[in-house]
């Protein structure tokens, strides 16, 4: 990934964000939350902007026990998004350790069943494959 210019995202919950594209904001938060009985880490990159801050990536390593199937990973997250999951268009992508869904500057996949991992770029800064390269450099790290 390094040859396509860019940085490292550092660790979170339990995950190594390999790369993060050129351009991404310097301003660096972590997020804790919840949504339909599922929690949210997060990671977002912003960039200030004449009128605040605009998001230019967003992590999340989503736990959960209704995340069981990657349809069900698709259909938490159009709800979450506030999007018909039948409407949504997505295509699938490989990764080392299976298939994700990707489309319209959004990557997730199913880690295993509880556990799925999202990533969404802004695609006015950023090409949509963006997502899939940030994704494909998303590695889980050892249980310590």
């Amino acid at each position: 990934m390094a040859e396509l210019g860019g940085r490292d995202g550092g660790d979170l919950d339990g995950f190594h964000v390999g790369w993060v594209p050129e351009g991404a904001g310097e301003l660096v938060s972590d997020f804790a939350s919840e949504w339909e009985d599922v929690s949210f880490a997060s990671r977002v990159w912003e960039r200030a902007v004449e009128d605040g801050y605009r998001v230019d990536l967003r992590v999340h390593v989503l736990r959960g026990e209704r995340l069981t199937t990657l349809l069900q990973v698709r259909d938490f997250l159009a709800g979450y998004h506030e999007r018909d999951s039948a409407e949504w268009p997505l295509a699938e992508f490989g990764r080392g350790d299976g298939v994700g869904l990707t489309g319209g500057g959004e990557a997730f996949w199913l880690v295993r069943p509880g556990l799925a991992v999202d990533v969404l770029v802004d695609v006015d800064r950023f090409d949509a494959e963006a997502s899939i390269e940030v994704a494909s450099s998303i590695r889980e790290l050892p249980h310590g």
